[in-house]
């Protein structure tokens, strides 16, 4: 009879002292993203009407909470473990400019499928005709790091540049 190796009694402890840490490192899925310019009567619920406050299926964020009109992000998260202290970072370049702007939203993301409404209202948003030429919209964990992402295609082009020399120059004179 040959003596058994060590060999699958290590793999096996190894295995069981690492599973937990596996198992607890949350999944996060960013859906999908669907970018759109929103009126504000068209958060205006019937409850509203009768003395209620705001009420919406999503969870609903904004940059300047007193305004609704604006252009939203509807993102939609799905999640395997609660993710409270997150932030939604949405960085957006405006037509006719060549800087991204920012803006930062904090969530608390519950477990499961979770929609959010990330909006840029008030004087963060220059009018209902606009719409972003470029954007990319990140979900950045309690410590920080980025943990789901989705962006427009044009966020990906790379950045302009200079102009490639001519085959033939001119001749000199």
């Amino acid at each position: 009879m040959r003596p058994r190796s060590p060999r699958p009694t290590l793999i096996a402890l190894a295995a069981m002292v690492l599973a937990p840490a596996l198992a607890s490192a949350a999944e996060v899925k960013l859906v999908r993203v669907w970018p759109d310019y929103r009126a504000a009567d068209s958060f205006t619920r019937i409850a509203e009407y009768f003395g209620g406050k705001e009420k919406a299926p999503e969870l609903i964020v904004r940059s300047k909470p007193d305004s609704r009109d604006g252009y939203y992000f509807l993102a939609r998260f799905q999640s395997t473990e609660a993710q409270p202290g997150s932030i939604i970072a949405l960085e957006y370049i405006l037509p006719g400019e060549d800087a991204a702007r920012v803006q930062f939203f904090p969530v608390d993301l519950p477990k499961g499928s979770r929609a959010v409404l990330a909006g840029l209202t008030g004087a963060d948003w220059p009018g209902a005709t606009v719409a972003p030429t470029a954007w990319r919209l990140r979900l950045l964990g309690p410590a920080g790091a980025e943990v789901a992402r989705e962006q427009s295609f044009l966020w990906s082009l790379p950045a302009a540049s200079a102009p490639a020399p001519e085959a033939n120059p001119p001749p000199a004179t």
